[in-house]
């Protein structure tokens, strides 16, 4: 139950209990458990809306920033990625194989205001040695969500 449960609201944490007990054959009092269980060892760690900010007035700007830093003696890269995502403006951040070490998703109101962030805050980190920022220009697919669905020519064909 545990696994098609957490799928489930995955996807949709907003499903009522009851129906959310109907899916899963079984009594709401066992789903109302099981998610306090979950929540409490952490493996349920919140709860968020996804928002397609394009469709709303307000100005913000994503953007995906490779770092490369030195790990640190003992700690790896714990440390430096903990003073990072300690910033308001880091999203997320996430240790990543390949030519880069961390992967921060960064937040802004203009590409002025996270360039300078990455300037002036991150970059100046002493175990930074370099990174790399990505702008999101358009979201096609996010958190499983296709945000642009291609509309369907409705016109009716004309044949001469």
């Amino acid at each position: 139950m545990r696994e098609e449960l957490l799928a489930i609201i995955e996807k949709n944490s907003r499903i009522d209990l009851k129906e959310l007990a109907v899916i899963l054959g079984v009594e709401e009092i066992d789903v109302v458990n099981e998610l306090q269980a979950l929540e409490e060892e952490g493996v349920i760690c919140g709860y968020h809306t996804l928002i397609n900010w394009e469709k709303t007035s307000l100005d913000k700007v994503t953007a995906l920033i490779e770092v490369r830093v030195t790990p640190q003696r003992g700690q790896g890269f714990d440390n430096v990625a903990e003073r990072i995502y300690k910033y308001p403006e880091v999203r997320s951040v996430y240790l990543i194989s390949g030519g880069f070490d961390l992967l921060v998703t960064l937040e802004g109101k203009t590409l002025r205001e996270v360039s300078t962030f990455v300037s002036d805050k991150l970059a100046t980190l002493e175990p930074v040695l370099s990174t790399a920022t990505h702008f999101i220009l358009k979201k096609y697919k996010d958190h499983g969500t296709i945000f642009s669905q291609k509309s369907e020519d409705e016109r009716e064909m004309i044949t001469p």
